[in-house]
């Protein structure tokens, strides 16, 4: 009996503490081996968005036309695409202008600007949904040149090779000269430039830029005194312009620092700006 009502003293004793030490720790937290874990919050997917896809295009199904000017004149040219990085392209240019009459410090002037190029090349395109490209091709047809006739009026000086002349009052001189460029044709051209005139992504409009440079040989230059008499300073002494041997030696003097000055020309700049559409000659699709 003793030992009974020891147990069941003991009990009464320590439950209350026990009770306590319980109530201490908050419900949704791990407590002993046994405790549950608290419940997580459920966690949603990030919405996923769609990526655009362009449906690529058959080789040669698209053609673009375009017109703009350039430093080789007004600028036609038509393309088609090959694959999705890369077009064929055909450029065409010309301008013939004409300018008379024109009368600088006693030297009259008849000129003419005569350009006409034909050539392609294959426009790449290192990242098929952008515009920038390069592009190595080639100018199968030119006929560049500048062509001028020149009258210098009576009492004008004309300098060749650093010697003063002067034009005859009586007998004016006249003279002729041009600069051909196009020593080299077929010549080599190398570009580069923004604007794809068949767009990856679709569309009909674009506006390609383009610069660079064709290779078209060292400048030839042809310069020459058709008639009239050089006379010195005070209008004496004057000689004929087409027999005189130290003026014409003067003259090829003369002649060889053009084409020295010239030569950069080797390197004709190109620079063109248009406006391109391009429209579907077959259906697109994968390749």
């Amino acid at each position: 009996m003793k030992r009974t009502a020891l147990f069941v003293a003991f009990v009464l004793l320590t439950a209350p503490l026990a009770l306590k030490a319980q109530t201490t720790y908050p419900s949704n937290q791990n407590v002993g081996p046994y405790a549950l874990a608290a419940p997580t919050e459920r966690v949603l997917p990030a919405q996923i968005i769609p990526r655009k896809v362009h449906p690529p295009l058959k080789p040669l199904s698209r053609i673009a036309v375009s017109a703009g000017v350039s430093t080789m004149g007004v600028n036609v040219q038509a393309a088609t695409n090959l694959n999705r990085h890369l077009n064929l392209r055909a450029t065409g240019n010309a301008l013939n202008y004409n300018v008379n009459n024109i009368s600088v410090n006693g030297f009259n002037v008849n000129g003419n600007v005569k350009l006409a190029t034909a050539g392609a090349g294959i426009d790449y395109y290192p990242f098929a949904y952008h515009g920038f490209r390069l592009t190595p091709g080639v100018l199968f047809h030119n006929e560049n040149a500048v062509s001028a006739n020149v009258a210098v009026t009576g009492g004008t000086k004309l300098s060749l090779n650093g010697v003063d002349y002067y034009s005859s009052s009586t007998d004016p001189i006249l003279g002729a000269g041009s600069v051909g460029l196009h020593s080299q044709n077929p010549a080599f051209t190398l570009t580069t430039g923004w604007g794809n005139m068949i767009g990856r992504k679709g569309g009909h409009w674009s506006f390609p830029f383009e610069i660079g440079a064709a290779m078209v040989g060292t400048p030839v230059v042809n310069l020459g005194l058709t008639s009239g008499q050089a006379c010195d300073v005070n209008g004496q002494n004057c000689v004929d312009v087409t027999t005189d041997p130290t003026v014409n030696a003067n003259l090829q003097a003369q002649i060889a620092k053009y084409k020295k000055d010239l030569d950069p020309l080797r390197y004709y700049p190109i620079l063109s700006f248009g406006v391109s559409y391009n429209f579907k000659i077959r259906p697109d699709g994968a390749r």
